[in-house]
């Protein structure tokens, strides 16, 4: 729905997942007649929806840190009930506003190009049922209303902006028509893909050009200054831009990338509860002396009360990490080189010797007999999950370049709102899922036999490749630019395969869509190396991942079955020798080995680096048994 007279009725529909990950804040919307800019949160008005905020203190925390303690709130798309019976009532007045983009328009009779503003079209929305059928039409065109449709050129930048492709000047190579202020313009678009057929051609001086003058390295020259517009929150960048603008058809799949972040509501225990009780009694704990904790218990301390099952030593550990983080000397993420870490608390739940109790949102069972027998040696634990409940908050986006889920400062985050936000976007779903925890001991041998590997080397080398190669116009002083900084590690990629191939074996064995399941890696990190598990869930918004399907997964003799599978698989690839072969050489800067559509790879929405760090090889025996995690079947 359009905030903007004369267009404030309904112009169609999307889920609200498609908000989040699809087309958000400040991304264009193609509709069947024409296309629209989501704007900016200032713009939104929820008064009227139904749909509660979403409670998930943890994220909240996280938002706060990226976007500031002014975030108070995570709230999902606005929605009303009665739409249908009633297409003119309430629910008519709720909904997320939009605006038309770009606002150039061109008649499908006579090919006349115009602005909105040029008062040359009209606008029809006037069936309440039918939003689909809204339209724009050439109102002085020789034939009947022709259906005018957006002009498919827009500009964009890396920096995040967005703006109308300058058609006038483009077409009079800079300057002005000498014949008119205002000209006339067409646009022959001869259909297809290739630039080459469409030519822009000016009426009152007869000047003429094709679009593919601006297209490509070369085009950039033909093509005005950024202007830094962000026409999402109607602004432009007071600061102006310096980036080049690059042209795009609208519909481009890089006009828009969400940057979010998720989060598994599970409940606090071990350390991160600890470490909640001392932030929330800090102003007793800040100044008390650990000496003082045993007499302080004995005379009824409320702080020391409520914190009875933690020892004082548990305690003054706590204390001494969170003034640690108050004074700044462990908060990285404020900095803004680290996203803020969502992980450790649910590593520290799916870990414990002994699970918490049962909620609403999150449900853990753990057999009696433990890991089956026959994959003692694959697996350590096996854990059923039957509720899992994640939430996901949308805290900016970008252009051009996708952001990288380990380095929030690589790509420009575009804000969603000209103020500083109370509230972000944020959606849940509910599923279900697989914990599989593997043998430390087993992980730790292998990582010493694969450590000075020309297999591994090779990767590093890429990595380092890609990173230079993602911050080649970014880098200040290349004295100080770290190739290898975030590098996963070995122990990351094992895990990661390994989790590709029992997703892959679970959506050709068990009828699940691949699409329809997300992972979640826990690997080791500077602070805890010893993190070796992998989360299969559900995390689709339908009756699919809450009926039990995945969680009888994980029953004794199905485990067995499914992972024989994927091993066995894996050994094999319809595209070797090609595929087993594979590793990255110079200049190749691609993070993936003996991996391919065929055999590892998985939909965008399933996995959670985008089909980088795989590798057969390092999982079972393809050239080398030395380098495989399990060179035996199990």
């Amino acid at each position: 729905m359009s905030e903007t007279t004369p267009f404030k009725r309904r112009v169609g529909s999307v889920r609200p997942s498609h908000l989040m990950f699809t087309s958000g804040v400040g991304a264009l919307v193609d509709l069947p007649k024409f296309s629209v800019l989501i704007k900016g949160l200032d713009d939104w008005n929820d008064s009227g929806s139904q749909q509660a905020p979403i409670v998930e203190p943890r994220l909240l925390k996280a938002v706060q840190k990226v976007l500031g303690k002014g975030v108070v709130e995570l709230k999902p798309a606005p929605w009303h009930e009665g739409l249908d019976r009633d297409p003119n009532g309430p629910a008519s007045r709720v909904g997320v506003p939009v605006v038309p983009f770009p606002s150039w328009l061109r008649c499908t009779a006579c090919n006349e190009l115009g602005a909105l503003d040029s008062g040359i079209f009209g606008f029809e929305n006037s069936k309440p049922r039918k939003p689909h059928e809204a339209h724009f039409f050439h109102a002085k065109c020789k034939k009947k209303k022709p259906l005018a449709v957006a002009a498919r050129f827009i500009l964009s930048c890396t920096a995040g902006h967005l703006d109308e492709f300058p058609y006038a000047h483009f077409v009079h190579r800079g300057g002005e028509c000498p014949n008119a202020t205002h000209p006339r313009l067409q646009m022959e678009d001869r259909g297809g893909n290739i630039s080459a057929n469409v030519e822009i051609r000016c009426v009152n001086c007869r000047e003429r050009r094709n679009i593919r003058d601006a297209m490509g390295k070369r085009g950039e020259e033909n093509l005005p200054r950024c202007r830094g517009r962000h026409p999402h929150l109607a602004t432009f960048d007071p600061q102006g831009c310096k980036e080049p603008p690059k042209v795009l058809v609208v519909g481009a799949s890089n006009q828009w990338f969400a940057e979010t972040l998720p989060a598994l509501a599970v409940p606090q225990s071990g350390a991160s509860a600890l470490d909640a009780k001392v932030e929330q009694y800090w102003g007793a704990l800040e100044q008390l002396p650990p000496a003082l904790y045993p007499s302080m218990r004995a005379s009824g301390l409320p702080a020391l009360r409520d914190m009875s099952q933690w020892s004082d030593e548990e305690i003054a550990e706590a204390v001494e990490r969170h003034r640690a983080k108050v004074s700044g000397a462990t908060e990285s993420q404020d900095a803004g080189d680290r996203y803020p870490d969502l992980r450790t608390a649910e590593w520290e739940v799916f870990a414990a010797d002994r699970l918490p109790e049962p909620n609403l949102d999150f449900a853990l069972y753990r057999d009696v007999d433990g890991v089956p027998e026959a994959l003692k040696g694959v697996y350590a634990d096996v854990i059923q999950a039957e509720r899992l409940r994640e939430v996901r908050a949308l805290i900016g986006f970008t252009r051009l370049d996708a952001p990288d889920p380990e380095d929030p400062g690589l790509v420009t985050r575009v804000r969603l709102a000209r103020s500083r936000p109370s509230w972000v976007p944020a959606s849940e779903v509910r599923g279900e899922g697989i914990f599989l925890r593997l043998p430390e001991d087993l992980l730790q041998d292998w990582e010493k036999r694969v450590a000075d590997s020309a297999a591994l080397r090779a990767h590093k080398d890429a990595y380092a490749r890609h990173r230079k190669n993602r911050y080649s116009d970014r880098i200040k002083n290349a004295a100080d630019f770290d190739a290898m900084a975030l590098w996963p590690g070995a122990r990351f990629i094992a895990l990661h395969t390994l989790s590709h191939l029992l997703i892959r074996t679970i959506a050709l064995e068990c009828g699940y869509n691949s699409a329809s399941l997300s992972e979640r890696i826990y690997s080791g990190t500077e602070d805890d190396p010893h993190r070796a598990g992998i989360l299969i869930y559900t995390a689709v918004p339908d009756a699919e991942g809450t009926l039990g399907g995945l969680v009888s997964l994980a029953e004794p003799d199905r485990l067995v079955r499914i992972t024989r599978r994927a091993l066995a698989d894996a050994r094999h690839c319809s595209s070797d020798p090609l595929c087993a072969e594979r590793l990255p050489q110079n200049p190749a800067d691609f993070l993936h080995g003996a991996a391919c559509h065929v055999c590892l790879f998985v939909s965008e929405t399933t996995c959670e680096r985008g089909n980088k760090f795989l590798d057969r090889r390092f999982v079972v025996p393809i050239d080398d048994t030395d380098l495989a995690l399990f060179p035996e079947s199990p």
